[in-house]
């Protein structure tokens, strides 16, 4: 995996284009105060009461060169806004990576043009293998509008444990495929079984573009 992440906690609007959609809900004064409290951590480790003492939505990015923690920017209808450093931010969908940005290498969309969305229905609602389809669109290279099917299951309860906290979940396992580059993926999502909340993913966003995202202080629409 190629992404270069700054061991900070850093945000905001630097990020440029169609992630800037309501990037006034960050200050640069929040910027700032981020930026100082996480200085000089060379590998994130949060506790709880560091991520509870900060009044923001954070989410972990875990990547085989290095993490990150992001901040919730905005959310306009189902997609969550997250902004790190340098420019770099991804959109969740019901917990589903649909966009990057500011990375060597981005998804730059990614949807479900046809059929039902697992994701959107909830993940826990999963009885049997499902299948769907998407499209998206890698850059550079101008790869754009690239098949890709995925077929999700179930694989049992699990536990998570998240700043000492253990939650109960559900393991939902998606098999990922693309005939375009030949290439085949795993991820996992561990899913909330009372609402499909996914508190902990591993996706490969692109070919070997992979990324764990840990829920620290989730945004689920029910907090002001």
């Amino acid at each position: 995996m190629r992404w270069r992440w700054p061991a900070l906690l850093l945000a905001g609007c630097a990020a440029t284009g169609s992630l800037l959609v309501g990037c006034s809900s960050l200050s640069y004064s929040t910027i700032d105060t981020v930026r100082l409290a996480w200085r000089g951590s060379a590998k994130l480790a949060p506790t709880a009461e560091q991520v509870q003492a900060k009044p923001y939505f954070q989410l972990q990015a875990i990547t085989a060169r290095g993490n990150a923690i992001l901040i919730l920017g905005n959310v306009v209808g189902s997609r969550q806004y997250w902004y790190g450093a340098d420019g770099v931010a991804l959109v969740l969908e019901h917990g589903r990576v649909v966009q990057t940005m500011g990375l060597p290498q981005n998804l730059d969309r990614s949807r479900i043009d046809h059929g039902d969305d697992p994701f959107a229905r909830g993940l826990q609602k999963l009885t049997a293998p499902t299948a769907y389809e998407r499209t998206d669109d890698w850059s550079p290279g101008y790869r754009y509008g690239v098949p890709v099917h995925a077929e999700l299951k179930l694989s049992g309860e699990n536990r998570v444990d998240i700043l000492g906290v253990s939650r109960h979940v559900v393991l939902v396992t998606e098999a990922v495929s693309t005939s375009a580059s030949r290439n085949r993926a795993n991820n996992r999502y561990w899913v909330d079984p009372s609402d499909g909340f996914i508190w902990v993913s591993e996706q490969e966003v692109m070919p070997g573009v992979g990324i764990k995202l840990v829920q620290l202080r989730p945004y689920r629409g029910d907090e002001p």
